[in-house]
């Protein structure tokens, strides 16, 4: 086994992830097989408690785990499918180690951070290392590590691991490295070369202090990754390697992109792969070097440039000040756009805004939050927890019902798409879920009878559940290739109360998608309605830039008026994984092209953009 482990310095947020999930990309593109894990300092056992001002959304895997959402990241980049182990955490390690102490597993020694939280650390890399993620048989070739946290050198001197929890996986680092031994461990540091304005040039002493940081603690860099605005100059990059002490055919530039998709590409072009490879020793197979075929990616990054019509959808949550809380909607919204062809605009509408208390106490936030939601060809009301801005949420569903715009309503825009139904259409005005009034005369959703009142952590409906279709004739049936049955992650506490789907049925909502028991509410329609689907399950987390969700896809081409041939040709995703084109017994049709009218905005030119931020100021 191979590792390649990937860490930060200077300052957060550099895009370690992106970093890591494409270092892995051009690793595959050259043949290997790659599985990946992240390492979080934090004292949480998951991410399931934090909230999504913390560390962003909670991204959930296949067999439930509640992950950080870098691990979104490489699934997305890599299509593979990680588990929760792939997630190592300060909270798992040391409950792994009290639980062996409590065991007598340590024979009665005093047990350490070193050497028992170091070697637990090692031990989980090795177990979780081998696990086969890309439904193949055997063992990848190559582990890629995220070390979480930053590397820093403080005034005094003195090496500093920015955090004081990360301390402990930098030290197991260090002896994995040992331990595994030369020609399988590298080290690629994600460094900062800022400009100062005052100046004008690129600084290198960040850098510079970083590494002398990262030395002290044990670790050499094989690698530097240099994150810049600009384009590395030369003479910066030969500073660098001076006083690094880093070949500069090591240093690789990261410099900001109008999208992450050319990272890999960036990557390759400065023969980063060569570097890697030929500190792992995996420069050949046999006597032919390795290459990176990077033809998807190529052409994906290039589409996503070209694209010019754009498609307005309001993204309606509670989380818009923070976009990395809705991360996994944003990227699937955009791998839907790309496949029809459309510039995507996300319209970021704070829920709370559109309330009626926000008319009297914000009225230019609650004017600006209305005009972004008329303004937009879709509405997408994604999962969240707590009454805070549900009233807005609910506004958001009815306006879209009763103006026949395109609405896609995840877990909780399911939820509140049902109790605006009941409120409005059945006349029922106390209908509310038990998880907002608890005494509300008519509970359309309610808490699942098999739930944790008094735990939280990890005792939601999690991870991937299946979901039966009732026929085919329905829309979400048709955009899921007429499938039978579907497998998508959840994570949900409550549920739509079935002792009410009777009556909402007879009043024009249509339950098409059930569970095995038939009693849990899974998929949402209104006949009548151009595209209005709630799905009680996450169709985000498994969206991936060839292989769009099939929801957001339907979304998407009723935004952007081409929802019916989609339909017609009840095309599958699996034809749409490289270009938006359905194809029905062997026949190619292109989808039609209607113009849609939108304000144009310059593209951020950021290493996290790809779509357009609205007038909300809110960079995404």
């Amino acid at each position: 086994m191979k590792y390649v482990v990937v860490s930060g310095g200077v300052v957060s947020g550099l895009g370690k992830g992106v970093t890591a999930s494409s270092i892995g990309a051009v690793l595959m593109g050259c043949g290997l097989r790659v599985t990946t894990i992240k390492i979080d300092p934090y004292l949480n056992t998951d991410a399931g408690t934090m909230s999504p001002f913390e560390h962003g959304e909670v991204f959930v895997l296949e067999d439930g785990g509640e992950a950080d959402l870098d691990l979104g990241n490489y699934e997305r980049f890599l299509d593979i499918k990680l588990t929760r182990d792939h997630n190592i955490t300060t909270g798992k390690v040391y409950q792994a180690v009290i639980d062996k102490e409590r065991r007598g597993d340590y024979l009665g020694k005093t047990v350490q951070v070193v050497p028992h939280i170091t070697d637990e650390i090692q031990d989980w890399i090795e177990r979780v290392a081998v696990k086969p993620v890309d439904g193949k048989e055997g063992p990848p070739d190559v582990c890629v590590i995220e070390l979480g946290g930053t590397i820093a050198h403080n005034d005094s001197g003195i090496s500093d691991a920015g955090d004081i929890e990360s301390m402990p996986f930098i030290e197991a680092l260090g002896q994995f490295s040992y331990l595994v031994g030369t020609g399988n461990f590298c080290l690629v540091h994600v460094s900062l070369v800022p400009v100062l304005n005052v100046v004008g040039e690129q600084k290198t002493k960040p850098t510079q202090h970083s590494v002398r940081g990262l030395r002290g603690l044990g670790l050499a860099p094989d690698i530097l990754a240099c994150r810049s605005t600009e384009p590395l100059e030369e003479h910066v990059a030969a500073k660098l390697s001076q006083f690094c002490h880093v070949p500069i055919s090591n240093i690789v530039n990261l410099h900001d992109v109008s999208n992450i998709w050319h990272i890999p590409l960036l990557l390759r072009d400065q023969k980063a792969h060569e570097a890697i490879l030929k500190v792992l020793d995996l420069q050949r197979i046999g006597k032919v070097p390795r290459e990176p075929k990077l033809a998807e990616w190529t052409e994906r990054a290039n589409k996503l440039d070209k694209l010019k019509t754009p498609v307005k959808i309001a993204m309606v949550g509670k989380y818009t000040s923070l976009s990395d809380s809705y991360l996994s909607v944003q990227k699937a919204l955009l791998h839907a756009s790309v496949a029809m062809e459309r510039k995507l605009v996300v319209e970021w509408v704070c829920s709370c805004d559109l309330e009626d208390s926000a008319a009297k106490e914000t009225p230019e936030a609650h004017q600006k939050a209305w005009k972004l939601l008329k303004g937009a060809g879709g509405v997408l009301v994604p999962g969240g927890f707590g009454d805070r801005g549900v009233q807005g949420k609910i506004l958001a569903a009815k306006y879209a019902r009763e103006n026949n715009v395109p609405y896609l309503g995840i877990c909780l825009g399911m939820q509140v798409a049902v109790i605006e139904f009941a409120r409005s259409v059945m006349k029922l005005s106390g209908a509310n879920s038990t998880e907002f009034d608890p005494a509300t005369p008519s509970p359309c959703v309610i808490f699942m009878p098999e739930g944790s009142k008094t735990q939280m952590g990890a005792t939601m409906r999690l991870g991937s559940r299946r979901t039966y279709f009732l026929g085919n004739n329905c829309k979400s049936s048709k955009l899921y290739g007429n499938a039978s049955s579907v497998d998508e992650r959840h994570r949900h506490r409550y549920e739509v109360n079935p002792e009410i789907v009777p009556e909402l049925e007879k009043a024009g909502l249509s339950f098409v998608g059930k569970d095995e028991s038939g009693r849990r509410m899974e998929i949402i329609e209104i006949p009548n309605h151009d595209f209005f689907i709630g799905a009680q399950f996450h169709p985000e987390f498994k969206s991936r830039p060839g292989k769009p969700s099939p929801l957001f896809l339907g979304l998407v081409a009723a935004a952007s008026g081409q929802l019916d041939l989609l339909l017609q040709r009840s095309c599958g995703i699996a034809s749409l994984n490289s270009t938006p084109r359905c194809t029905t017994n062997g026949t190619v049709v292109p989808p039609v092209k209607k113009p849609y009218t939108a304000v144009k905005k310059k593209p951020l030119k950021s290493l996290v953009n790809g779509y357009y931020a609205n007038s909300n100021g809110i960079q995404i």
